[in-house]
């Protein structure tokens, strides 16, 4: 497909998918109308770029649709300057629209992921869930994805006051939440059901029975 008709694509998507659907920050449509998705697309997968449904990349990761990003970068309020800590980088789609917000972006991606190269983004391999302590404390946690808990290893790693966008996994529901770290504790208010990638590695501990 031409530069043109990927153009066409995501207008469409940010007409029918974004401002439909309560995504109303101008500065989260503006960056996500400029950014072109399908470059964090692969290639045998780009006629999907621009559809509201997840897209699989292999080895049982997926992207999120756009409206989740849309969601999340709404609810981060993200500013310039703000030190993000982004889990779940995949292929660099989300980190390079929090770059492009002004962000200084460290994003976590598990070994033998996607190759990313985003101006303003730091790659850290490894699990997940240990985030990236060497570049704490962070301003916002974007976590791109549903997980079971917010594990206390990422939460040491924000500033106080610092921001939290997530998907919450409740009994095989995803949900979309927000909040604030106050004291060293995590507070998350349930926004809306909604439809989110997975994450591996953040199952929450089992509570003991007999």
């Amino acid at each position: 497909m031409s530069e043109q008709t990927y153009s066409s694509m995501r207008t469409a998507m940010v007409e029918s998918q974004l401002r439909t659907s309560d995504v109303d920050d101008q500065r989260v449509i503006a960056v996500m109308a400029r950014v072109p998705r399908e470059e964090f697309v692969p290639a045998e997968r780009r006629a999907m770029t621009y559809i509201d449904r997840p897209i699989p990349l292999g080895g049982g990761r997926a992207l999120n649709a756009p409206l989740v990003v849309g969601r999340l970068l709404k609810e981060a309020r993200v500013e310039a300057g703000d030190k993000v800590l982004l889990i779940g980088a995949a292929t660099g789609y989300s980190a390079a629209l929090l770059a492009e917000l002004g962000a200084q972006v460290t994003a976590v991606e598990e070994e033998g992921g996607a190759d990313i190269v985003v101006p303003g983004v730091t790659l850290v391999r490894g699990p997940l869930a240990a985030g990236a302590p060497d570049g704490a404390p962070y301003d916002v946690l974007f976590i791109d994805g549903a997980v079971e808990d917010v594990p206390t290893a990422l939460v040491q790693q924000l500033a106080d006051g610092a921001r939290v966008v997530t998907g919450l996994i409740d009994r095989g529901v995803t949900r979309l939440c927000a909040g604030r770290v106050i004291g060293g504790a995590l507070g998350l208010n349930s926004l809306t059901d909604i439809e989110m990638v997975a994450l591996p590695g953040f199952c929450a501990a089992k509570a003991f029975t007999f």
